[in-house]
Formats: C-alpha cells, structure tokens, sequence
C-alpha cells in the first residue's frame, strides 16, 4: 500500500469539478448522465481526480438532518468517478461557491466556530458524508469547505485555529486514512484572517492553496504572462514553507485559473503552462485547475465565472485542456523534485501584524531569488524532494 507520504510527493493533475449541466443545481435535479458524460471528458484528458462541492444548506437543511436522497447522490458521483479512474476529494461545509454564500437558515444569529449546537450539527454532517465516502478506493478525503473563511469569520484566529484541530480530528476519526484539510483562500496568509498560517501549514498533511491573480491582487501589478502572475502558486508555495519552516512541507495547489475577464481568450494556455511549470520548479504536488467546466451564461452568476473551464458547458475542450493534458502526460505519477535553493528560505516564525503590502513584499522577493538562483540550476539536475 502507497503511504500518504509517497502521495504527497507525488504530482497529481485533476480539477475542481463545475457540472457542465445546471452548475451545482445538480444535486437538486440529478442527471447521472450529464454527469458521467462530464466525467468521461476529464478523464480523457489523463487527469486523476477531482474536488467536489457538497452544498450544505442542501444537504443538511435540518441540524437534526441529513437528506438520504442527497447522500445516496454523492454516493453515485463517487461511483461514477470510480469508474472511470477518478480519485474525488469532498467538500464539507460549502458554504461559499462561485461568489454565492450558501448558507444554512439555522446559522442565523450563531456562530460557526464556537456555538455548541453548530458543533453537534457539523459533527452529524461529517459523519454523514464518511459514512459515504469512507472505504471507498477512490476517496481522497474531505474538505471542511471551499473557503470557509469567506463565509463564515471567527472573532479571532484562535479561535478558528481550535475549531480547524476539533473538525479535522473528527474526519480522522469518521475517515482514517484519507487526506483531509481546510481549503482556504490566499487571505490567512496575506491579513490576519479566520486561521493562522502556522495552524494551517502545520495541521494538515498537504497544504492546499487558492492562488488566484485577481483576489491576490496579482494583476493588479502585472500582466497575466509577467513573472507576478505565471509566479504566484510558486512564491506562495515557498511562503507557505516558510510559515512552516520546513522547505519539503507537501504543496496542493488547490485553485488557480484564469477568466476571459482577466485576460485574452488564446493567452490562457499559455498562462496555464508556464504558471504549473513554475510551480513544479518550486516542488508543488497536486495540481487542480479551476474549473472542470464553463457555466451555461443562461445562469446568472458574475461574468468572470463563465470562462474559468477546460471545457465548454457544452462538454467540448478548449485550448487550455490540451495543454493540461500534456503536462499531467508529461508529469502525473512521477516524484515531486525541488530545487535546492529552496531550502535557503528564511523561516517566518511572526504572523502577526499580517498585511497585502508586507505579503507582497515577501512574494515579490521570493520572485526575484527564484528568476535568479532557481531556475538556472535546472541545468544542474533537480533533487528528489
């Protein structure tokens, strides 16, 4: 059996799954096979897993219940994706999703971190999707939430950073074994937001990172091709390793792409290319694009969230899929490799008094040393990391 370690140091390509038919409506008015159809297009493409959006106020509508009907729909997902070589990670308490706050009737006037009847509710809700997902082959593990954070704040980060350790405890305990983490945004990182970057790099066995260059504010300082941008997974994956002062600290680059918004249609695999390369240059493991899919623009979501696919709602690849595919032909399956250069980083050991200006001061320097001494050891040989 392959240990969490050896996976970890593995590089792994796949996406956040966006069904091609009714976004995340899906678990409302269930098609297995627009689903399936969605799936067997990843799968072409070579990728190995994907990331899944439970919807909680959906799926729990009652503290003191769980719908059967959406459980048993997961389950179907979870097999479907089986099938076709889909290794699936969950997510919990979503919560947050395509710039829509999804959030149960029953949180009003409670708070999510520290309420006590929330805490007997989410411990039902997380048993609830192991007793799904667990045992399964294809289980990659859950997810508390797709940013949780822009949702729900704590009233310090203390208290978010108790509320990480009491619900990822409880998934090592409903799922042994799987991977499970908190898959934040870039704020915990840039501000004082929700969780401490100590917590977050220390308490979980991967740590993802959403590494968007519009909320970052990457774009901001350069164009989509300029080293600010094609950077950023990479300088924030040296910042994380920083926060955690150990320069082999496992990387899943959990989010990143790019919107017709943001840049040109035909700069996007571009963009795509050189953004994963630098980050396999800087050691990342996982890779997962956002998003599988465009939304149908008859569904009335911000602009910028209809473009973020490899393929076109209507199941049809883009450029940027090609490109993916090649790097997940080229890459998936072998060992993550770091450059030694890396390991010189200075460790951040105070995060208090966190801000965009000092963050990005950090990012841009670590620019800077890996345009100047990481790259041009390539020619040298890489090491195993």
């Amino acid at each position: 059996m392959i240990s969490n370690s050896d996976r970890l140091r593995t590089h792994r390509f796949g996406v956040n799954y966006t069904p091609s038919r009714h976004w995340y409506y899906c678990w409302n008015d269930f098609d297995p096979g627009a689903i399936a159809r969605d799936f067997d297009a990843i799968a072409a493409l070579g990728l190995d897993h994907l990331r899944v959006m439970t919807i909680w106020p959906w799926f729990q509508p009652n503290p003191a219940w769980v719908s059967p009907a959406h459980l048993d729909r997961l389950g179907a997902m979870m097999s479907l994706a089986q099938t076709r070589g889909l290794d699936v990670c969950v997510t919990a308490f979503t919560g947050h999703l395509t710039g829509y706050q999804l959030v149960p009737a029953y949180m009003k006037g409670k708070d999510f971190y520290t309420d006590p009847s929330i805490r007997r509710t989410q411990r039902r809700y997380l048993e609830a999707l192991a007793s799904v997902c667990a045992g399964r082959p294809n289980f990659l593990g859950l997810d508390l939430g797709n940013e949780i954070n822009c949702a729900w704040r704590p009233r310090t980060r203390e208290e978010g950073d108790a509320w990480l350790e009491w619900a990822l405890t409880l998934c090592d305990t409903y799922a042994p074994g799987a991977i499970h983490v908190n898959g934040v945004d870039h704020q915990p990182y840039f501000i004082e937001h929700s969780f401490t970057p100590h917590a977050l790099v220390h308490r979980q066995p991967v740590v993802p990172l959403h590494c968007w260059i519009e909320f970052t504010g990457a774009r901001q300082r350069g164009g989509p091709l300029d080293e600010v941008c094609v950077s950023l997974p990479a300088a924030m994956a040296h910042l994380a390793r920083a926060h955690a002062a150990d320069p082999r600290r496992p990387i899943w680059l959990q989010e990143y792409g790019a919107s017709a918004c943001w840049m040109k249609a035909e700069v996007v695999p571009a963009f795509c290319e050189t953004t994963t390369r630098r980050a396999i240059d800087a050691g990342v493991s996982w890779f997962t694009w956002w998003a599988s899919h465009d939304i149908d623009p008859a569904l009335r979501f911000d602009q910028l969230e209809y473009s973020l696919g490899l393929f076109t709602h209507q199941n049809r690849p883009k450029p940027q899929a090609g490109v993916f595919a090649e790097l997940a032909a080229e890459y998936a399956g072998k060992p993550v490799r770091r450059h030694s250069p890396l390991d010189r980083l200075p460790a951040i050991t105070d995060d208090v008094g966190l801000s965009y200006a000092s963050t990005w001061d950090w990012l841009e320097r670590a620019m800077s040393a890996s345009q100047t001494a990481l790259r041009p050891a390539a020619t040298s040989g890489p090491r195993s990391a």
